[in-house]
């Protein structure tokens, strides 16, 4: 005989949160006892706690899973799964399908009619998380209509005519309410879900002087999404707004802002960025995938001799490791890489990030808040109290946070972080440049590894193909015989006709070691370096680039757009 859980009232748990008192608690109960009201709901009418408070307490009480639907972007075809008249039946809403599972939030996880019903008509097993009754409602409003094409969604929005009058983009109600329209909600959320399925890591939302322009960053390259009619600007750039929790009236300042969506079953963190310009405001979202970073050392490049020097250097007990390269060479993801590789139990690993884009096991993670005075500097010098191992300083910016994380590195800890310099070599006149002794830098760094990102031929459609001799004469690579072959995508679906998919990382890694230190020690020029590096097998990013064409893996356009020739 199976035992029935008496379930905790709803109004206990809140009160055992300290989120309502008692007082407040025998008002509700009063006032939904008159109404005929739920608990939930008139604790919210009468502002004694949120939507989320409600979502949590009712997660505790059923022991399911939480759910707030205004934060997730649902897959068109998720919601098909389920036809409407059902969903609100039922009060369910599908969020995402994970194998033979399909994730629903519910009004009653408990209710096994609606569960059973649910997968008679998918065909899947039900995995039910709650949700409050105002987020059901609105899901079903808002989500009406969104397994229709992101053109679609754009015509209605058109044809609705969601656009301001002139002198309401002053209006900051006029703003909130054309901002919470559901057509416009609609709009922005095939944005984003388009771009998350395109692999985008930018998102660029901007006026011109007729249009307003959407482009997305893919693979590293801007590529138009759609055009939109410029009457939408204020509408969609307020809509953005809102959910980065910026101020929407505010047209004249850069604002910076963060949010948290889901689209499907992956968690997006969002890093917002608006500009004025002279056509009005630009928006510019940073997507950080979670789910879609792997940090398996393999995967950052294909020269297996570059990962055997990597592997080797991550593991010295102490030294200083540096990445260098530009904004976007993936700097920060070879970073968690190497932490990954020496991530153990016996090790006490801490970083300090700004931000921290993502989490990791047994990794004592520290977020940079200037506001409240934890610098990269300051964070550094605490963080050499708690007995560390490995530390992983996100950026050096300022000479104090170089010479704390040098000071690190002299004193038995493995010092890993990231400096904006254009190439390895480059990096030493930085570090000086910076005010850092000539004697510390060749004392304390044992590597610094410059790096890029260039996109892959596309799989599907690659063929190789005999480049001219004379080509490689031009970029100074002799061979004896005959010249090897190169490859190149043709242009296929999967590559959207483009013959190239996905990125792969090019690195040049300079070993210290005593020629070089002397070398720095007497300030010479980095060409003197570059020159004693090279006999001592340093090769360059170029270099590096075409051992990579050669390998099948990208193009010879591509390593000479990405890289320099070093004299």
């Amino acid at each position: 005989m199976s035992v029935i859980k008496k379930l905790r009232p709803l109004g206990e748990i809140l009160k055992e949160k300290g989120i309502i008192t008692q007082a407040q608690l025998a008002e509700t109960l009063a006032e939904g006892k008159r109404t005929n009201q739920r608990v939930g709901k008139v604790l919210v009418s009468l502002g004694y706690c949120t939507e989320k408070d409600i979502s949590d307490a009712l997660a505790d009480q059923y022991g399911l899973p939480s759910v707030m639907l205004s934060s997730v972007i649902i897959d068109p075809g998720v919601l098909k799964l389920i036809p409407e008249t059902a969903a609100r039946k039922y009060m369910v809403v599908p969020v995402s399908l994970e194998g033979d599972t399909l994730k629903a939030a519910m009004l009653d996880p408990l209710d096994v009619f609606a569960i059973d019903e649910m997968k008679k008509l998918t065909g899947f097993n039900i995995e039910p998380a709650v949700t409050t009754e105002t987020e059901i409602m609105k899901a079903l409003a808002q989500y009406r209509g969104m397994g229709s094409s992101l053109e679609e969604a754009v015509n209605k929005v058109e044809t609705l005519g969601v656009e301001l009058l002139k002198g309401e983009e002053e209006l900051p109600e006029k703003l909130e309410k054309i901002a919470g329209d559901t057509t416009l909600v609609q709009l922005v959320n095939h944005l984003l879900s388009k771009a998350v399925m395109n692999g985008a890591s930018d998102i660029h939302v901007e006026p011109d002087e007729d249009i307003l322009r959407v482009r997305s960053r893919i693979d590293g390259s801007l590529k138009e999404t759609v055009n939109l009619p410029l009457k939408l600007h204020a509408a969609v750039l307020s809509r953005i707004k809102v959910l980065g929790e910026l101020d929407i009236a505010e047209k004249r300042l850069p604002q910076d802002g963060r949010f948290v969506v889901k689209v499907g079953s992956r968690d997006i963190d969002i890093r917002l960025s608006t500009l004025p310009t002279i056509f009005g405001e630009k928006a510019v979202m940073r997507l950080l995938d979670k789910g879609s970073m792997t940090l398996e050392l393999d995967r950052l490049t294909p020269l297996p001799d570059t990962l055997d020097i990597l592997k080797k250097v991550v593991r010295r007990p102490f030294g200083m490791v540096l990445l260098t390269g530009p904004t976007g060479s993936g700097k920060t993801t070879t970073a968690y890489t190497l932490l990954n590789l020496v991530n153990s139990l016996e090790k006490n690993i801490v970083t300090v990030e700004d931000p921290v884009e993502y989490h990791l096991k047994r990794v004592n993670q520290v977020q940079v808040n200037a506001k409240v005075g934890i610098t990269f500097a300051s964070a550094l010098r605490h963080i050499l109290r708690q007995d560390p191992d490995i530390v992983m300083i996100g950026e050096i910016r300022d000479r104090e946070t170089a010479e704390i994380a040098i000071h690190a590195a002299l004193t038995g800890h493995l010092v890993i972080s990231t400096i904006h310099t254009n190439d390895a070599i480059g990096t030493i006149s930085r570090l000086l440049d910076m005010g850092i002794e000539p004697y510390l830098v060749s004392s304390a760094v044992s590597c610094i590894v410059g790096q890029r990102l260039i996109r892959k031929i596309c799989k599907a459609c690659s063929s190789p193909f005999e480049a001219d001799p004379r080509f490689f004469e031009e970029l100074g690579v002799r061979f004896q015989g005959k010249s090897p072959l190169l490859y190149r995508g043709a242009g296929c679906p999967a590559c959207a006709g483009s013959g190239l998919k996905g990125r792969v990382g090019i690195y040049e890694v300079l070993l210290m070691d005593e020629e070089i230190r002397s070398l720095i020690l007497a300030k010479s020029p980095g060409s003197n370096v570059l020159e004693t590096a090279r006999k001592k097998g340093f090769r360059t990013l170029r270099h590096q680039g075409i051992r990579t064409a050669l390998a099948g893996h990208t193009t010879i356009e591509e390593v000479l757009q990405a890289t320099q020739a070093v004299d």
